[in-house]
């Protein structure tokens, strides 16, 4: 199992889930973040006053699945979230070692379910 955590543009939030839906993946977490890249910020002017915002909002989206379905939807996110602009963000992957599913107790693939 992969976790994929992505940091997107928030006006591409909807059309990055929609399309993660589509493949079949169970479940999103998403969660709305701040940060900074190679943009480095931007200058705004507000009242009349120059002020440097170094901290940009981003949507992070997180999904957990079985490794088959990683490269289909690391490709489907780098498609919808992509405006060819800089800040779009970046996926990470990383291995989940196991899953719990609380209420029921499976574990694992049968968790993802």
């Amino acid at each position: 199992m992969k976790k994929i955590a992505a940091i997107i543009k928030p006006f591409k939030f909807e059309e990055v889930v929609r399309a993660i839906q589509e493949t079949g993946a169970k479940g999103v977490t998403a969660t709305e973040v701040q940060g900074f890249g190679r943009q480095m910020g931007h200058t705004e002017i507000y009242r009349g006053a120059m002020y440097v915002a170094d901290f940009l909002p981003k949507v992070m989206i997180e999904v957990v699945v079985a490794d088959e379905l990683v490269e289909t939807l690391v490709s489907i996110i780098r498609e919808h979230a992509k405006t060819s602009h800089i800040g779009d963000g970046k996926i990470f992957v990383s291995r989940v070692d196991s899953v719990t599913r609380i209420r029921t107790g499976e574990t694992d693939a049968a968790a993802l379910s």
